[in-house]
């Protein structure tokens, strides 16, 4: 097991590998900010660090100075969404183990990480060798099993991110970019529930909540909403969703909203599918 450091501003990629690395058996730690990472840093002395660039009132290359006053041998790798070839050479110049794009998927990222854990891990243990770190792993105990679940938002990074958590889940996961489509997927292969994010272009998530039910769409919903809006809260819960919860996204909280919601949609309709 080694002990991870995540330092990005957003909380949705924390999440996200906190629970993937975490089962994988590491220990992984998270900041959203880089002043934070850095008395992780100092508090854990992590095995390795994925440092995000491009963040509010300290960027990466600064954090990663301060690092490598800290300890010139830290392993690091740069994560971001922006990268230029200055940057770059600025992080290369700091020693870092790679530089890699916030636009590539995650297994390439994950790919990436496991090659940087695993070559220490090897020289110390080489029994532990024999099992890859990116081996699949057994879903959890009252994870998703065989229960379908759409994810719409016109967002693609969080419709990849929460594909990849819940597929890590158990569940069987779809995504639509958009309401239109989102309903045309529906009426093709129903799911047992959708994730829904409440504020989309053209259609927005409440509109699309109700056009479901007048279609009989009889699923859980989960709506996704940035902001607190009384009446689009009032609506959604009038209209019959499960649950409404903040972004960024909480995923463990999903998770059990899920759950509940699975089970809720199961007692109610004794199934899946339309009335």
């Amino acid at each position: 097991m080694s002990t991870i450091l995540v330092v990005d501003d957003e909380r949705l990629i924390c999440d996200l590998l906190r629970v993937v690395l975490g089962r994988h058996g590491h220990e992984v730690f998270t900041a959203s900010n880089g002043r934070e990472g850095l008395e992780l840093f100092k508090e854990h002395r992590p095995r390795f660090t994925l440092l995000d660039l491009r963040m509010p009132e300290m960027n990466g290359i600064e954090v990663l100075n301060q690092i490598r006053a800290i300890d010139s041998q830290a392993t690091v790798m740069i994560l971001t969404a922006w990268g230029s070839d200055a940057l770059e050479q600025q992080a290369r110049q700091l020693g870092v183990m790679d530089f890699l794009s916030k636009e590539l998927s995650l297994d390439v990222l994950m790919e990436a990480m496991v090659r940087t854990l695993q070559k220490p891990a090897q020289a110390a243990s080489p029994a532990r060798a024999e099992v890859p770190a990116g081996a699949p792993q057994a879903a959890p105990a009252g994870s998703g099993g065989e229960h379908f679940i759409l994810v719409v938002d016109d967002e693609p990074p969080v419709n990849d991110l929460l594909k990849r958590f819940l597929t890590l889940r158990g569940y069987k996961v779809l995504v639509a970019s958009n309401g239109q489509q989102a309903l045309t997927m529906v009426e093709r292969d129903t799911p047992e529930l959708i994730v829904l994010d409440a504020y989309m272009p053209d259609m927005n998530g409440v509109e699309v909540l109700r056009q479901l039910r007048e279609r009989k769409y009889t699923g859980g919903v989960i709506l996704l909403t940035p902001s607190r809006d009384d009446k689009l809260l009032h609506e959604a819960l009038e209209l019959g969703s499960v649950d409404v919860l903040g972004k960024p996204v909480d995923l463990e909280r999903l998770a059990l909203a899920i759950q509940v919601g699975c089970i809720l949609t199961g007692q109610r309709s004794g199934g899946v599918g339309r009335a």
